[in-house]
């Protein structure tokens, strides 16, 4: 049902340059994709930290104007919290170990990449909502516009931001459209009746959970009708937390949404629900074992082992073309058939 991209993986922290002096990638990970000039197009996440000196840990955040500022600790004291390699805790405050931004690269073939002249490569964050940076961008093409759907993170939180293009060289930042704690926002590329779309990941706290739902806009900007509609499953691989990948993919059966999901240890794994197509609420069948789960060198050991993550895809008549993050450190590929999930889905429900 998945074949690895032989040439896996594609992309390695080794393959991009610090966005300024004195930074270094730590990782690079999880891309939208999209097609734009006769070109596969990836608009990476990119996770950079300060060179580490012995005994510290160090690790930037952005002032409201967008300059950067540098925090350092002493490791040994005792009210660090360095247990979580993505998280640095202090005296009940949490902040990244890394501050990501997005950067845009293409490609003739589908598999050697590189950063093009003549556009703006580089999206940082901008703004109080997003001085921990932009991170896993998801890219929707509809009505001849690109949308970028991105988790924005601050110390107030995590939410879902949204940005449109129509030539890669050009954006309108339209702000924060899902509050937090909400992430993983994938819409749907068509109107179904006369409303847009999307699927979205709120997380509870103390009730509910990290589960997908499903919300309608006449406006891309302004969303309501929010509905839960898949829930973490209790001993199974996606038992922790749940999230949308891209955008859904139409097909005669219904709207096929890949997923990405965790179990209680950490373990992200990918799989499969097939939506009605005009009641996108209504969930028809959903994968019982993962499509794609951590198997290869590059998905077992990284920044973040054991993860294999993807919000980014590309449709050619059955054959997807999916775009991960592994680890939390390189990119890879591989391709999928429609016919073949749908098979599986359908068979199993």
């Amino acid at each position: 049902m998945v074949k690895r991209f032989i040439n896996n993986p594609i992309l390695t922290t080794n393959d991009i340059k610090p966005s300024q002096p004195g930074l270094v990638v730590a990782c690079v990970l999880n891309p939208g994709v999209f097609q734009f000039e006769g070109k596969t197009w990836l608009l990476l996440r990119v996770a950079e930290r300060p060179v580490q000196e012995e005994g510290k840990i160090s690790f930037p955040v952005l002032r409201e104007d967008g300059s950067m500022e540098i925090l350092i600790f002493d490791k040994n004291d005792p009210d660090i919290n360095l247990s979580d390699a993505r998280m640095v805790g202090y005296k009940g405050r949490t902040y990244l170990s890394t501050i990501s931004h997005l950067r845009l690269v293409c490609s003739d073939d589908g598999i050697h990449f590189h950063e093009p002249d003549h556009f703006p490569t580089k999206i940082f964050g901008k703004g109080a909502l997003e001085t921990f940076g932009i991170e896993d961008c998801r890219v929707s093409f509809m009505e001849g516009e690109y949308y970028l759907t991105y988790t924005k993170v601050s110390e107030n939180g995590v939410g879902v931001g949204l940005m449109s293009t129509s030539d890669w060289r050009h954006f309108s930042r339209e702000g924060m459209i899902l509050p937090p704690h909400n992430k993983d926002c994938a819409l749907f590329e068509e109107k179904i009746g006369n409303k847009y779309y999307c699927l979205h990941r709120p997380s509870g706290l103390d009730l509910g959970g990290n589960f997908i739902w499903v919300s309608s806009s006449i406006d891309l900007r302004h969303w309501g009708r929010h509905e839960c509609i898949l829930r973490t499953r209790e001993g199974w691989w996606d038992s922790a937390r749940i999230g949308a990948g891209a955008s859904p993919v139409k097909t005669s059966e219904g709207w096929l949404e890949l997923y990405h999901g965790a179990d209680r240890q950490n373990r992200y794994c990918l799989g499969a629900v097939l939506l009605d197509l005009e009641n996108p609420s209504r969930v028809l069948a959903r994968s019982l074992d993962p499509i794609l789960e951590p198997a290869a060198d590059y998905e077992l050991t990284g920044f973040f082992g054991n993860v294999v993550f993807t919000n980014g895809h590309l449709v050619d008549g059955d054959k997807i073309t999916m775009y991960y993050g592994a680890s939390d450190e390189v990119i890879c590929g591989a391709t999928l058939s429609i016919e073949s999930i749908l098979n599986e889905l359908l068979t199993t429900a």
